[in-house]
């Protein structure tokens, strides 16, 4: 299995040489070179699979340069970290089900990919004796989840960027509480969308990339994408057995979550019909699939705060495969979009992504509706994202077939929205009850490119 650039600068590359480069250096994004062809007694095989025996076998499908029996190690220690034997359980609750992805060790989705990249970062400098120096921007839950993936590890420093005060407290707890030496916190004083910005440009700097040894945990690393995969195939067949359809709902802002959903929909046709792609009042992806209109916007902040987002950063794999994998017009594509903040897409065009996503924007009084609403009626609480992605859920609901809402984030991660909704506060896990006691070391910067770099330089490893 080779990788290539959406933007068709490079020379297809082993699964070993797309971790550690993240952003291609064309200032693309990487993508399997082609798409692996599963056939249904694969799929009835998978189905009797536990979690990680089945993310051995997806994985395996686009990872051939790690050795199988270290390749199923090192999915073993990502996964041992969990609380819950299934890993990613489903439960069924007011005519849906739930796909908790919140059991890792910072109690969020990201922690399924963000345990695995962190141990093949160390399995692969290992290898080669090279160090590296991750930088990563977050708006809110990758930066926690990267940092518990990699903290401690020898050979490897890590910059993740927030903006300040606009993450939940307990967000930004879960980061700067993480006072091991080889962790830098930097608050911004400006949006995800500027650090996000900030961090694009540090990888398309390629000296300083080199130089730095710079590598990325943000959904732009396709590692990430690609653990996110197993979870759909996951519940896709605990609900439709030896055959049937099942729907999903994604609250998503970086279009990474619900690209991996339509990574698995490739992986098993006929299987997953819809993914229902929710946002909140940012929404730039709503009216992308709804009027083919993907235009910048003024972040919105809201109370799901980690998709307050208007630049989608997985939105240009999406357009390769909207596109028919012509890397040309998808560099066209995203250069006009750098210059103009606009991208409009034909009607041909938007029926072809209808006929695999559906959309819903979601206002912060609905969201904190449905929190309470859900609550009372299922007396299941819901986190503010999770709450955005069940609402939309709700709105496209076939009762011919099973809807699947991803739930992103334990609800104590956003304890004030919950409170508000339903009169109390979620139920604390034990790792929570002390983050405010415990020692914390964060930088706060402007948003600023020389002034990041500048702290990269002084701190790298």
């Amino acid at each position: 299995m080779k990788y290539i650039s959406t933007r068709g600068g490079i020379a297809p590359i082993s699964f070993k040489k797309a971790v550690m480069m993240g952003l291609a250096i064309d200032g693309g994004l990487l993508l399997p070179q082609t798409m692996p062809v599963v056939d249904e007694k694969t799929v009835a095989a998978w189905g009797r699979l536990s979690y990680p025996e089945l993310a051995h076998a997806v994985l395996s499908l686009f990872i051939d340069d790690i050795p199988a029996d270290d390749l199923r190690e090192l999915i073993n220690r990502s996964y041992a970290t969990f609380s819950h034997p299934e890993i990613t359980p489903l439960v069924q609750k007011g005519g849906v089900h739930i796909l908790e992805l919140f059991h890792g060790p910072t109690l969020a989705f990201k922690d399924v990919a963000l345990q695995f990249l962190g141990n093949v970062f160390d399995y692969l400098l290992r290898e080669s004796g090279e160090k590296m120096n991750i930088v990563g921007a977050t708006s809110g839950d990758t930066g926690s989840a990267a940092i518990y993936g990699v903290r401690g590890k020898e050979r490897i420093n890590i910059f993740i960027l927030h903006p300040h005060k606009r993450v939940s407290a307990v967000q930004e707890l879960q980061m700067t509480t993480v006072i091991d030496a080889n962790v830098f916190n930097l608050a911004i004083r400006g949006t995800f969308d500027d650090g996000q910005a900030i961090v694009k440009s540090l990888f398309n700097d390629i000296p300083f990339k080199q130089q730095y040894h710079l590598g990325a945990v943000n959904s732009i690393n396709w590692a990430r994408i690609l653990a996110q995969v197993v979870y759909y195939i996951f519940a896709a067949l605990k609900l439709t057995g030896q055959g049937g359809k099942v729907d999903f709902a994604v609250p998503t802002g970086n279009f990474g979550d619900i690209f991996a959903g339509f990574i698995a929909r490739k992986l098993l046709p006929g299987r997953i019909r819809h993914l229902v792609l929710a946002t909140n009042e940012n929404n730039l992806l709503t009216r992308f699939v709804l009027q083919g209109d993907y235009s910048l916007g003024k972040v919105v902040q809201t109370s799901s705060p980690s998709m307050d987002i208007q630049v989608a950063s997985n939105f240009e794999r999406y357009l390769y495969f909207l596109y028919d994998e012509d890397a040309g017009r998808t560099k066209e594509a995203m250069t006009h979009f750098a210059q103009s903040g606009s991208l409009h897409f034909s009607e041909s065009e938007q029926q072809k992504i209808r006929a695999a996503f559906l959309s819903a924007s979601v206002s912060r009084q609905q969201t904190l509706a449905i929190i309470r609403d859900f609550h009372q009626v299922s007396g299941y609480v819901l986190d503010p994202h999770t709450a955005v992605g069940v609402s939309a859920g709700l709105d496209h609901l076939d009762p011919a077939v099973p809807m699947v809402c991803l739930a992103t984030a334990h609800p104590a991660k956003f304890g004030a929205a919950v409170q508000q909704a339903i009169g109390r506060p979620p139920e604390m896990p034990e790792s929570f009850r002390d983050l405010d006691k415990r020692e914390s070391r964060c930088r706060v910067l402007d948003a600023d490119l020389a002034q990041i770099k500048a702290f990269i330089e002084e701190n790298a490893i």
